[in-house]
């Protein structure tokens, strides 16, 4: 598995078949202007909520690829009626897609489309292959139902948490939610876009590295394989 950072909270995620797009902000984030959109290539979409910083691209990329979205119900009967097809979920549920399984997790956070209409209820994923597990948080605060992941789903190989605070958790929230997750390996996302989600980047890797766990903040266009 390849997971590629396309900046904010835009990630690719190559599986062994399949390519998963992440909450695609890419043409709207001066950081990510080398990232050519209409390049990207994408089976399925997955979307944690309708703000625009993570709905943007969704469209141009979904009408020029012909990708799948998954998302919350409401996300996905918006992008139906601009002809895109979609899966749609909620909380608590999961779905055997021909890449793996995808679990519907809580988060703690607000949803609603650029024109101020109702995004549905915010949500992050877990996503099993054959091979990995991961969790995608989305935008979200500390929360004690990241303790039932690893117990209900199974052990995690990566944790993809938003660090950048202010509208999200922040660094010393991850590193507690990285212990709920029982997953020490955390990439980090949602941070230095904007000037509310700044970070200071060595304050952030010695606070994991003194709770004994690892960070990772990729630069844009980086990639990770596990």
């Amino acid at each position: 598995m390849k997971i590629t950072y396309l900046g904010h909270s835009s990630l690719s995620i190559e599986t062994k078949d399949k390519t998963l797009l992440i909450d695609p902000f890419i043409s709207g984030n001066e950081l990510a202007k080398h990232i050519d959109i209409n390049k990207l290539q994408a089976d399925y979409i997955l979307i944690t909520h309708a703000h625009q910083d993570h709905i943007l691209d969704v469209e141009a990329i979904a009408k020029r690829t012909g990708a799948k979205i998954i998302s919350n119900y409401e996300i996905v009967v918006h992008f139906e009626a601009k002809g895109i097809k979609g899966h749609p979920m909620n909380h608590g549920g999961k779905w055997n897609f021909d890449f793996g399984t995808v679990h519907y997790t809580n988060a703690i956070h607000s949803s609603s489309f650029p024109d101020g209409s109702y995004g549905g209820q915010p949500g992050g994923f877990v996503i099993e292959t054959g091979n990995h597990r991961l969790f995608i948080a989305g935008d979200t605060a500390l929360s004690y139902d990241m303790k039932l992941i690893p117990e209900v789903i199974g052990e995690l190989d990566l944790a993809i948490l938003p660090v950048g605070d202010n509208f999200t958790m922040g660094i010393d929230e991850a590193i507690k939610a990285s212990t709920f997750l029982n997953c020490n390996k955390v990439l980090g996302y949602h941070f230095d876009t904007f000037e509310y989600v700044k970070i200071n980047h060595k304050e952030a890797f010695n606070k994991f590295s003194k709770a004994k766990k690892e960070l990772i903040l990729l630069q844009i266009g980086e990639n990770l394989k596990l």
